[in-house]
């Protein structure tokens, strides 16, 4: 296997941690007032969403990712039905914080809809962000993998725009993962969108912001879970920050609100292209779960 295609799946859950501190704080200044500026995992203290987690733990998206990862990794692949077993499980039992797209799901499921049916009407990125895990046995399979996102992003989220987003990152990092560089690879997946296609403005507008501020940009398109917001500020993130993944995981937790659905495929497609060497280790080492997530790649 390419051992970017890991790294890349590490990177993904590494977003989703550094994110959890500040996850859904919209008002950047007290980003900066308490921490200046965030290089670290933190405990969350400035939002009440995530009061339950500890530092190094994940949110809620990134707990989704982790059940996908383990039920691909006994499936050899993805089972719908296997993986929505394992997600109500823990959502059966789960502290932390349930976002509507989860409880509209859980309600489907209850009311006997199959995996299949049993998407929210959700436009919240998040339901994409998960796909990370998918590359495990489909990265270099650029249909396969991006059907498989497709599936497993509309079990909870049924939105056209949140599925087509789910396919447009799949088949981004295929290229990623022969050598392209993420800016070159956003484009020509961008290139293959239908011109009808919703997302191909968001997706443009993003490759257009890459001279402009971060912070300001992001502000801009909207911080918000939203695909209309987050999807155009996660291409900027990438593109902008091709070769420092570091820096792009910083600045996206700068830029406050959904941090966790940017971070996690600005993670996934930039670390399939540098890999883990610019993760700091004290990322790596304050992520409870990386041990579980080596262990689950082997």
């Amino acid at each position: 296997m390419n051992s970017n295609i890991k790294d890349a799946i590490v990177a993904s859950f590494v977003a989703d941690a550094l994110s959890l501190g500040v996850h859904w704080v919209y008002d950047t200044s007290d980003i900066d007032k308490k921490y200046g500026r965030l290089e670290t995992m933190v405990k969350p203290q400035l939002a009440p969403y995530h009061k339950s987690k500890q530092k190094g733990e994940f949110t809620h998206y990134g707990d989704q990712a982790m059940v996908l990862l383990k039920s691909v990794e006994q499936m050899a692949g993805l089972d719908l039905k296997h993986f929505s077993d394992m997600w109500l499980k823990m959502f059966h039992s789960y502290s932390g914080y349930m976002d509507s797209a989860t409880k509209e799901t859980m309600d489907n499921f209850k009311s006997g809809c199959t995996p299949e049916e049993s998407g929210s009407l959700s436009s919240d990125l998040a339901g994409a962000a998960r796909i990370a895990p998918l590359a495990l046995f489909y990265g270099k399979d650029i249909k396969t993998f991006a059907s498989a996102a497709k599936s497993q992003t509309a079990m909870t989220h049924n939105h056209k725009q949140v599925i087509d987003s789910a396919e447009f990152f799949a088949r981004t990092f295929s290229m990623v993962l022969k050598g392209i560089r993420p800016a070159q690879a956003l484009q020509k997946t961008l290139d293959h969108i239908p011109q009808d296609s919703q997302i191909k403005p968001m997706v443009q507008a993003g490759l257009e912001s890459i001279s402009n501020d971060t912070r300001q940009t992001i502000e801009r398109f909207g911080q918000m879970c939203s695909v209309q917001a987050a999807l155009p500020s996660t291409i900027h993130l990438i593109a902008k920050y091709e070769d420092d993944l570091e820096k792009a995981l910083i600045e996206n937790i700068m830029s406050g609100g959904d941090s966790s659905a940017r971070g996690m495929l600005t993670g996934f497609i930039i670390g399939g292209y540098k890999g883990l060497g610019e993760i700091p280790d004290k990322w790596l080492n304050d992520m409870t779960a990386y041990k579980k997530i080596i262990h689950l790649m082997h």
